[in-house]
């Protein structure tokens, strides 16, 4: 898949919500494809962690395929930590990963996987 199709899925998941800090598609070793960033924050990762973060989502979803076949795929993944809730989604070997506001409520964090996920599956 092209560069600019992903930049393009980036773009359409960070419109979603004002509450989107960062939306960034990640490719199966690791390496960040495509991604943007809210205007108005700093990165709570700095770029060396931000490349151990990318890596260890790579590596966990590979090792997630080995339960594909008895659970089925996964269709999406969400995390809430002290300073963020992030969520990703599988496209073929990449992965979106998106983090959001720590203050967002759950009802929001819903409205926000629902509209990714149509936006997800269009890809897969």
């Amino acid at each position: 898949m092209a560069v600019k199709k992903f930049k393009s899925i980036c773009e359409d998941i960070a419109s979603i919500s004002p509450f989107i800090r960062f939306v960034g598609v990640i490719g199966e070793r690791g390496e960040l494809l495509a991604h943007t960033r809210r205007q108005d924050l700093t990165p709570l990762l700095d770029e060396k962690n931000t490349k151990y973060q990318f890596s260890h989502i790579a590596m966990k979803t590979d090792l997630e395929g080995f339960f594909d076949k008895n659970l089925g795929e996964v269709e999406f993944v969400w995390e809430e930590r002290k300073k963020v809730q992030t969520i990703s989604f599988a496209i073929k070997k990449a992965i979106v990963w998106v983090s959001i506001d720590k203050k967002v409520i759950r009802s929001e964090m819903l409205r926000i996987i629902d509209s990714c996920l149509p936006i997800v599956k269009k890809h897969s």
